[in-house]
């Protein structure tokens, strides 16, 4: 299993916390999902590397883009 923390700049309250953390776990692939309104963070429990691409991309489609920072 791999961890990847990823920086979402647009976290701002409970409801984008609840709609990442609903939309994530729905990815083939991924095992937990803990977001994080304070810190802006989104940590991610996946099967193997190969699923983080598609987790990056479902952040951006529901309208929650990672930071590169």
């Amino acid at each position: 299993m791999t961890t990847k923390t990823y920086t979402v700049p647009n976290i701002s309250c409970g409801h984008c916390v609840a709609t990442i953390e609903r939309e994530l776990k729905d990815v083939d692939g991924v095992q937990s999902v803990k977001a994080n309104e304070q810190s802006k963070a989104v940590m991610v429990d996946v099967t193997s590397d190969s699923v983080l691409p598609a987790v990056t991309s479902m952040l951006a489609e529901i309208g929650y883009p990672a930071s590169n920072a």
